[in-house]
């Protein structure tokens, strides 16, 4: 195996040795198949390609500090594929398939699971698409669901360090009533020009509000968005939210830690009540964020004197102690996997 610097990985695609497959064909699922190949054949007229049919998951496995591999609330990442893949038409995986995919992946990939102490984790991303040809617009009557695996880094490159976001009014990411409440392809690929533009201006990412009525906040970039406010966690509840697994996570131990827990509309004016900010995801854990700047009007918000808030170090060291074994997981979150 090649030699890996763990403590220098970015966040991005890493080759590893295998991934395994399942298709679904004649109305039923059929066998787990492992591969070696990058690559998927797929026919030209493919539902993914032309309609969208398209749903994805991002998952994370942790060496603990006992040197067990953990795979963190599995279940919430099958139940919302399921969401993702009735919204959109597909066939839903099952919980029990889901789970032996996993389980076969991070074994057979084993060696790819960055040490314990060096800040990354092994990243899995689930797969499902529609591959059956269809040139009248409806759904697919074959989908394959794939997971591959790969070691990565800190999805922003600051780390556990806030970075700093734009609003952005020009762009939505989403529809009121469209698919923005599940992980489906077409949310991300609109966001992807407001984001390059953002960076190119200085930011990490951006945060949307949502399309109606340019009031509330939405999504912070491929995240959600959280403020402390006092003795409270605040953080934004729409139909164009994608629900995430770690601000679920975060509402809960910040409850069990004392705070009162809102989850409602959090008007633009609201940030310059916050005391501390940040973006939470599978991807980043939490992005404490130092300064919001609205593009359109030039409105600056900031948060702090460049480190971390206290409440949301707290919360961040918390989830991580669990995921990394280092404190007891009194919620059954953590699976280890022998």
């Amino acid at each position: 195996m090649q030699d890996i610097e763990w403590g220098s990985l970015p966040f991005g695609y890493f080759k590893t040795e295998y991934n395994v497959r399942c298709y679904h064909r004649f109305g039923e699922w059929g066998e787990i198949e492992i591969s070696s190949s990058e690559y998927i054949n797929i026919h030209m007229a493919a539902t993914c390609l032309h309609y969208g049919q398209e749903a994805f998951e991002g998952m994370k496995v942790f060496r603990g500090v006992d040197g067990k591999a953990r795979v963190f609330r599995w279940e919430e990442n099958a139940k919302r594929m399921q969401r993702s893949a009735e919204g959109i038409m597909m066939a839903e995986v099952p919980v029990e398939l889901f789970y032996e995919m996993i389980e076969k992946v991070v074994k057979m990939n084993e060696q790819f699971i960055p040490p314990f102490g060096t800040g990354a984790a092994l990243y899995l991303r689930p797969l499902l698409i529609g591959t059956g040809p269809q040139v009248g617009v409806k759904p697919s009557d074959e989908y394959l669901f794939l997971i591959f695996v790969g070691p990565v880094g800190p999805y922003f490159k600051e780390g556990f360090h806030p970075v700093r976001m734009q609003i952005v009014r020009d762009y939505d990411r989403c529809a009121p009533l469209g698919t923005g409440h599940i992980k489906v392809g077409g949310n991300y690929a609109a966001s992807l020009k407001p984001a390059a533009r953002a960076k190119e201006e200085g930011f990490a990412s951006v945060i949307f509000l949502e399309a109606k009525e340019k009031k509330y906040i939405d999504e912070a970039g491929p995240a959600n968005f959280f403020g402390i406010k006092g003795n409270k966690y605040i953080t934004p509840d729409s139909h164009s939210i994608l629900p995430s697994i770690t601000n679920m996570s975060l509402r809960t131990l910040a409850e069990d830690m004392g705070l009162e827990v809102e989850r409602r509309h959090v008007m633009v004016e609201e940030l310059d009540d916050f005391e501390e900010a940040g973006a939470c995801g599978t991807a980043a854990i939490i992005s404490p964020i130092r300064e919001i700047v609205d593009r359109e009007t030039g409105k600056l918000f900031s948060y702090g004197d460049g480190e971390a808030g206290p409440v949301t170090t707290r919360l961040y060291n918390r989830l991580r102690a669990i995921q990394y074994g280092e404190e007891p997981d009194p919620y059954g979150w953590t699976k280890i996997i022998e």
